[in-house]
């Protein structure tokens, strides 16, 4: 699932080549993506794309004040395209297309243009096109933005505080932190040398400071890293900077030992035991503890 970092880079990505560019047209092939009926998507085209942001994980598109707002989901990414024009119609529930952007020619003839695809069977996949973001179910529910100068160290004590969750979980409630999901939040609790099963209000203040920075640093770093890359190279990117998650049976680069893994019925952890857990490994279950 693209996270902040990625849906980031896709903003500024986007924001050198889409702003400043007229909407030709938008074909949505798989009908259950469009989750708005009124404004109609229709309605982009004419409009000149004037802003491209994020909210957590989702991207909006600021068209001469009418907004479409994408959420990439699991499976779901955005194929930017410098040249449209011959692009064949693609008919409903033929592959991985969902929504096609086509975007007016520039000066050398070139239609560009962005296609949304998604992989798989479930399709989660969500565009909106609204007057104004926080009509997006999703957008209006966004706990504090982590890389906004207002997530302070105070802002998370009080996230913490009182919370009875175990902190994978807290980390991933985009209703308490936006745009952190299921990497990086692996990322963030081995920087921190935590384990994912601890209880988020039993953290001691020195604990919640470096969960913070942790949080701020990795962030910041997997954003660094994808500054300037095209959109097609922005997964390998990801990949090749984690250090624990999807790496299970591998050695852990800051101490070597192995990295371990708790599955649960649609997701799973990754953690190093030596980093984060005193050496002892999780239990594999959905509300695992420590083996003693």
């Amino acid at each position: 699932m693209p996270e902040l970092p990625e849906v980031e880079s896709l903003a500024a990505f986007l924001r050198e080549r889409a702003v400043g560019r007229a909407v030709l047209g938008v074909d949505v092939v798989a009908i259950q993506a469009l989750k708005t009926f009124d404004p109609p998507v229709t309605a982009l085209g004419g409009l000149t794309i004037t802003g491209v942001s994020r909210h957590g994980k989702f991207l909006d598109f600021d068209c001469d004040g009418l907004h479409l707002v994408i959420h990439l989901a699991r499976a779901g990414w955005l194929r930017w395209r410098d040249d449209l024009s011959g692009a064949k119609p693609v008919r409903p529930g033929k592959g991985p297309l969902a929504v096609r952007v086509r975007l007016a020619p520039d000066e050398l003839g070139l239609a560009p243009g962005f296609e949304l695809t998604e992989a798989g069977t479930q399709k989660r996949l969500a565009v909106y096109v609204v007057k104004n973001p926080d009509e997006v179910p999703g957008v209006a529910a966004l706990g504090p933005d982590p890389l906004a100068d207002t997530f302070t160290i105070d802002a998370l004590k009080a996230i913490v505080g009182g919370n009875r969750t175990q902190i994978k979980g807290l980390l991933r409630d985009q209703k308490v932190i936006a745009g952190i999901g299921n990497a990086y939040s692996d990322e963030v609790l081995h920087a921190a040398r935590m384990s994912p099963f601890k209880i988020a209000s039993s953290l001691t203040d020195a604990q919640i400071a470096d969960l913070h920075e942790a949080i701020v640093t990795t962030l910041h770093e997997a954003v660094e890293r994808a500054r300037g890359l095209a959109a097609k190279d922005l997964k390998a990117e990801k990949k090749s900077g984690l250090r624990v998650h999807n790496r299970t049976g591998r050695p852990c680069d800051v101490c070597g030992d192995t990295i371990r893994e708790v599955s649960f019925a649609d997701s799973s952890l990754q953690y190093c035991p030596t980093c984060q857990t005193g050496g002892k490994p999780l239990a594999d279950r959905r509300l695992s503890k420590l083996l003693k």
